[in-house]
């Protein structure tokens, strides 16, 4: 596998990205319903797509590696909705860190399973990609909550 740097959204689109964020921020105008923010979103259509995928594997492969699998991408949305709760900005920032870590091990999942010949190269792509674009997504987040 080969990893693109900046990728989907470009430095534009990160930049663009970033500044609505941060104005957001300023003018006290971000989604106050969880429901609301796009990392949540991605974050739970990750951990579903992840689902589809770990349900299809015999019982051993989803007894070790697609049980850790589901409960890493899982736990990314899970991370974002009790950091998204908590009142504190700080607080709110360890949740963030740990969704990331989440996500890094959901990456090392996917990796494995598509060496493992466990995921078809299109299933493979179609969630590296998610995974790349909710990294870059909330790292963006991230710096947004450091700013407070």
């Amino acid at each position: 596998m080969r990893y693109w740097g900046i990728g989907v959204l470009g430095y534009w689109g990160i930049s663009y990205l970033y500044g609505q964020i941060k104005n957001a921020m300023k003018n006290h105008s971000l989604p106050l319903k969880l429901e609301d923010l796009e990392i949540y979103k991605l974050a739970l259509d990750i951990g579903e797509t992840v689902w589809g995928i770990v349900d299809k594997w015999e019982y051993i492969n989803k007894k070790h590696p697609g049980k850790q699998f589901l409960e890493a991408a899982d736990s990314i949305a899970a991370n974002i909705a009790e950091g998204h709760g908590r009142y504190f900005f700080k607080e709110k920032k360890l949740f963030c860190y740990y969704s990331r870590g989440s996500l890094l091990e959901s990456k090392t999942w996917a990796y494995k399973s598509c060496r493992r010949n466990l995921m078809t190269r299109d299933e493979c792509m179609d969630l590296l990609g998610k995974l790349k674009t909710l990294h870059h997504k909330l790292n963006i987040y991230i710096k947004t909550l450091k700013e407070k």
